[in-house]
Order: structure tokens, then C-alpha cells, then sequence
């Protein structure tokens, strides 16, 4: 059996915890800033722990895992 590719842009943007459980940086904080007020921008600061719906969806495009 050939090995399973692992989608590049996953490898770029999620990290895997010693949980199990996926991390991720949150949307809407690289440009447009000044329409967001400032309780939007402390909250959404630092990475998230990703929704239990979505975590299958990204360990089935990383197959071994992501270093």
C-alpha cells in the first residue's frame, strides 16, 4: 500500500496536544483591525483548542499525525 499524503496546509496551521486534541490561531486578526472593537481582538488573541465536529475532520487530512 502506498502512504497517505498529509494536506501541506494542515501541517502549517494546527498542532496536535498530548491529548489528542487539535490547536489552532483564530481567524479575522491579520488586517482590517480598526472595525473591530476591543474586546473582539483580546478574545480572539493566542491560539483555541478546535471543536470536537471539526477535530475528525483534520486528523483524517493528517493520517501520521503532525510533528
Amino acid at each position: 500500500m502506498p502512504k497517505l499524503k498529509t494536506k501541506s496546509g494542515v501541517k502549517k496551521r494546527f498542532k496536535i496536544t498530548a491529548t489528542g486534541k487539535i490547536k489552532h490561531g483564530v481567524a479575522g486578526k491579520r488586517h482590517r483591525l480598526i472595525s473591530h472593537n476591543g474586546k473582539y481582538i483580546r478574545q480572539n488573541r493566542g491560539t483555541s483548542v478546535l471543536s470536537e465536529a471539526d477535530t475528525a475532520t483534520v486528523k483524517a487530512w493528517a493520517p501520521y499525525g503532525l510533528r
